[in-house]
This record gives structure tokens, sequence and C-alpha cells, in this order.
């Protein structure tokens, strides 16, 4: 089984080491830069519960068709969460949303969202089913501004389990439909009933392509 990046782990660790240069060593940044070392040996990984107790990062495991990983929480920029992996893997989050991703086989290059998202109003709110449009470019294939057609909809309360601690959730379902595309699919979401935190997704990233995400280690705000 192949590994989630194709890229050459070094450019991971350099590029990162160049980002934690600009935003100071933090107890993050240090803590990045340990991990990122550790993951720059790549392969294809699932944790255990005891891994991440010893680590002292915020991690996040991503199983794609091509393997597993466990990537490290590396920047934040408000809403905006760049994870980091081997080989110059990265995801980036925002409101639990992949909203970009680079160094795997297929690419989110971009996304352009409403300016009433309803991830930011978080998705425990969702009182009934809820459509918008974003647009999205994928890459390699160079397809941008593709008109992608969402509808939110409440499957009810599901109990998941995350290494062995079982969690309450309320399961989103995100229903796509891009035309011009040929393309349709379904992602899910599986969020905090209290605040909206997306403990768990799976999401198409192109066409095709999905990402599921599961929290090992999650970074929070505490709700205002």
């Amino acid at each position: 089984m192949r590994s989630l990046s194709i890229l050459r782990p070094l450019y991971a660790l350099a590029g990162l080491l160049a980002l934690l240069g600009v935003h100071g060593c933090t107890e993050l940044s240090r803590s990045t830069v340990d991990a990122v070392k550790m993951a720059a040996k790549g392969g294809s990984h699932r944790a255990t519960a005891a891994e991440v107790a010893a680590r002292p990062y915020y991690q996040m495991q991503v199983v794609s068709r091509d393997g597993s990983a466990v990537l490290i929480l590396g920047n934040i920029d408000g809403a905006r969460e760049a994870w980091y992996g081997a080989h110059q893997v990265v995801v980036f989050t925002e409101h639990g949303r992949v909203i970009k991703t680079a160094g795997l086989r297929q690419n989110l290059d971009a996304i352009q969202l409403p300016a009433d998202d309803p991830f930011v109003r978080g998705l425990q709110t969702l009182s009934a089913p809820v459509d918008y449009t974003r647009h999205e470019d994928w890459s390699p294939s160079y397809r941008y501004g593709v008109p992608v057609h969402a509808r939110l909809v409440s499957a009810g309360h599901e109990t998941i389990d995350i290494l062995g601690t079982p969690h309450d959730t309320l399961r989103i379902d995100e229903q796509l439909d891009a035309p011009v595309a040929g393309y349709r699919a379904t992602n899910h979401y599986w969020v905090d009933p209290r605040d909206g935190f997306v403990w768990k997704s799976t999401q198409q990233i192109a066409p095709g392509f999905a990402l599921q995400l599961l929290q090992l280690k999650p970074h929070r705000v505490p709700a205002p």
C-alpha cells in the first residue's frame, strides 16, 4: 500500500522550519519540529492511544485509499489550521472542513465559500436541510472554479470510538452535486452537539478521491 504522500520528506521539514522561524519558537513550534522529523519517515501508519498520549503535539489521523498517516498541527491562523505529514503533505482545515491540500495524488487547490457559510455558524445548529453553493479548484487536472452545490442534512445522533474513548456526536451528511463535472458524492461529519467541533469526517477532496479525518489529540478553542 502506498503512503498518502508523493514528495520528499526533506522539503516538508525544511519548509516547516522556515515557517517556524517566522512565528517564533513556541511550545507548539518546538513539538512540531520533533513531530515532522518523526513524520518524515513516511509509511502507512495508524496511531495507538499510547502513541498519541506520549506525544505533546496536536495530532490528526488521515486515511485515503492510498494509506494512512498521522499529521501534526504546524500552524494556526484564526480558524485556519495547517496539518503536516511526511513528504510535504499538508491538509488545511477551517471549522473541520478541508479547504486545501498539498502533496496528495489529487488535491483541492482552493475553495470559495459563501458569505453565510453554515460551517461558521456551527453544524450543531442545523435544524433543517441547508443548501449552499461553493466553487472548487482541483489538480492535477486543473479544473478551476467548478460550482458545487451542497446540501447539509442532519442524520441524528451517533456514538463514535476514538482510540477506545466513546464520543456522542451528531452526524451531518453533506450531499454534493457538480453537474458541469459529472460529479456527485456525499461527505459525512461527526460533530460535538455542544459546540459543533468536528471529531471525525469523510470528505471528498476531488472527484473520486476522499479523505477520512479523525481527531486524535485535537486543538479546541473554548466556546465564548
